[in-house]
C-alpha cells in the first residue's frame, strides 16, 4: 500500500494487522481519484470508515486542505496516526475512534459541512444509503459536494438519495466504487 499521486507519491502505507480492514488497492485509488479530482485545491474531507487511512490521505496529497478520521478499530486508529506521520500530515488531520453514527452526531454538533466524504464501510454492513440520508437531512455535505462509497461489486445503489445524484458507477473486479453529488438547490 502506497500513497499513488500527489506531494506524498510513492510514500509507502501501513496496512491494519488481522483480516478486520480491507484496503484500496491503488488501482481503484488511482480511478477513484480521477473520476473526483484527480488533484484538489483544498478543501475538507472526511474520511469514516478510514481503516489504514488511506483514502484521506491520498486525498491530502492530492491538494485537500484537510480530513477527518474516523474508525471504531484501536489497531486501525493507530495505524492512521503512524500513516499521517509518514506523509507529516499532522496538522491538517483530526483523528476519531468512534462508530460512523456517533462519528456523525459530534460532526452534526460542530456544524460541520465537508467538501467531500468516503464511504468505505464493512462489506458485510452496508448502511451506505441510510449514511447518505443522515448526511444529507444534516447538512454535512457541501452544495455540490461529493460522497464517494466503496462496496461489493453485488451491490446496486439508488440513482437519487436524498439531495444527492448518482454521478458515476464503476466496478473494478469484486469492488464497485460510486461517486454522488450534492444537488446545488435546497
Amino acid at each position: 500500500m502506497r500513497v499513488v499521486s500527489g506531494v506524498c507519491k510513492g510514500r509507502p502505507l501501513k496496512a491494519v494487522p488481522g483480516n478486520s480492514t480491507r484496503p484500496t488497492t491503488d488501482k481503484v485509488k488511482e480511478a477513484l481519484f480521477n473520476m473526483i479530482g484527480p488533484y484538489f485545491d483544498g478543501g475538507i474531507g472526511l474520511d469514516l470508515f478510514a481503516g489504514s487511512g488511506g483514502l484521506g490521505l491520498e486525498a491530502l496529497s492530492r491538494g485537500m486542505e484537510k480530513v477527518i478520521f474516523v474508525d471504531r478499530d484501536a489497531k486501525a486508529i493507530q495505524v492512521i496516526h503512524e500513516n499521517i506521520q509518514v506523509c507529516r500530515f499532522e496538522e491538517q488531520t483530526e483523528v476519531y475512534r468512534n462508530d460512523a453514527d456517533r462519528a456523525l452526531k459530534a460532526l452534526i454538533k460542530r456544524e460541520m459541512s465537508f467538501d467531500y466524504i468516503f464511504l468505505d464501510p464493512p462489506y458485510k454492513l452496508q448502511q451506505l444509503v441510510s449514511l447518505m440520508e443522515k448526511i444529507d437531512n444534516h447538512d454535512l455535505v457541501k452544495p455540490n459536494g461529493i460522497i464517494v462509497c466503496e462496496h461489493s461489486f453485488d451491490v446496486e445503489l439508488p440513482q437519487m438519495a436524498g439531495r444527492f445524484t448518482q454521478m458515476k458507477d464503476e466496478r473494478y473486479g469484486v469492488i464497485a466504487v460510486t461517486i454522488y453529488m450534492r444537488n446545488n438547490g435546497e
